[in-house]
């Protein structure tokens, strides 16, 4: 009987050890979010901003970079998650410009380049919105594993999104680390981007 206990308490301290914050390369983390150092998804995209330039994630190295999909007429999820991501912005005080918000629309139908310009004005004009053409979208949310799906109206223009909630952030060298929840918090996002840059 004292030999079982023995092996469950060892098998007890394994899955802790797996449950715990610590990155994959042993280094103390301590990050919110969930830790994905080393994932072998999400890891470069080519798309298009509102201001029509072509932009791929190498574009702004030298920043921590976090990336929300979305959709402009969002009742809540979106506009919650970028207002989440101004403020951690302005948490960052003067490293504020090194974190670099983008917005890639999952409604290619009705997000307009003009539409998502002014959308990302209204919280941070330095945000971009990107987009894929109707027909490579499925493949850009295939390869960052993300779920969406057009849930009909009352009309044919009232439809609503399903899709996932939560962002990917990345460190000033471009490496996918860290996935945040929906609703983790503009504090949380901010400090876990402060410790991306200390360490880049």
């Amino acid at each position: 009987m004292k030999r079982r206990h023995l092996i469950y308490l060892s098998l007890c301290s394994a899955l802790l050890a797996a449950c715990s914050d610590k990155p994959a390369d042993g280094s103390a983390g301590g990050f919110s979010g969930i830790d994905i150092t080393g994932a072998d998804y999400a890891n470069s995209f080519s798309l298009t901003d509102h201001n029509g330039q072509p932009r791929t994630l190498a574009d702004f190295k030298g920043k921590a970079v976090v990336i929300f999909f979305g959709y402009t007429q969002c009742p809540d999820v979106c506009p919650t998650s970028m207002s989440e991501l101004a403020q951690a912005k302005q948490l960052l005080g003067k490293d504020g410009d090194k974190l670099q918000g983008l917005f890639v629309s999952i409604d290619p139908e009705r997000d307009t380049p003009e539409i998502m310009k002014a959308y990302m004005g209204s919280f941070d004009p330095s945000f971009l919105a990107l987009y894929a053409a109707p027909d490579k979208l499925p493949e850009v949310a295939k390869s960052f594993r993300i779920y969406y799906k057009k849930v009909e109206g009352k009309t044919p223009t009232s439809y609503t999104m399903d899709h996932s909630a939560g962002s990917y952030v990345y460190d000033a060298q471009g490496r996918l680390r860290l996935y945040h929840r929906y609703g983790s918090g503009a504090q949380a996002l901010a400090d876990d981007v402060k410790k991306l840059l200390a360490s880049s």
